[in-house]
């Protein structure tokens, strides 16, 4: 280990092409945002139930949640802030529905983190079965 840099010293790994390095960049804040509020699971029920019901009221989610309508609201806000769901009146009622654009653009970030991982694997493949690995 010449000058204290060992295998895995800085060197090498900033030597990777750019468009590795960069993969985390392109998903961006908004993905980031999506995944962490889908982290939890009564957010992803209210999800699913806004994906197969359509628009509901928080009386109307609250029915089954086994949480308190201040807990639904609460957790409405969160997905609200990460642009999965949206609000809007009807009378004197909210209503709340999916935001479809945002759950696909997380789809596409999932999309290409699985195309780099089937890229990273069939390369991985290629080099076990030219036997340069033995």
């Amino acid at each position: 280990m010449k000058g204290g840099r060992g295998k895995w010293s800085r060197s090498r790994v900033t030597s990777l092409p750019p468009r590795k390095l960069a993969a985390p960049a392109r998903l961006g804040r908004a993905a980031a945002a999506v995944f962490a509020a889908l982290g939890d699971e009564t957010r992803l029920a209210i999800v699913a139930r806004l994906s197969s019901g359509g628009p509901m009221s928080i009386v109307r989610l609250t029915i089954g949640a086994g949480v308190t309508r201040q807990a639904v609201t609460k957790h409405l806000q969160v997905l609200m802030l990460a642009g999965l769901v949206r609000r809007h009146r009807v009378g004197r009622a909210t209503r709340w529905e999916l935001e479809p654009e945002r759950l696909q653009a997380a789809r596409r970030s999932l999309d290409a983190i699985s195309a780099q991982w089937d890229d990273a694997l069939d390369r991985l493949k290629a080099f076990v079965e030219t036997g340069r690995g033995n």
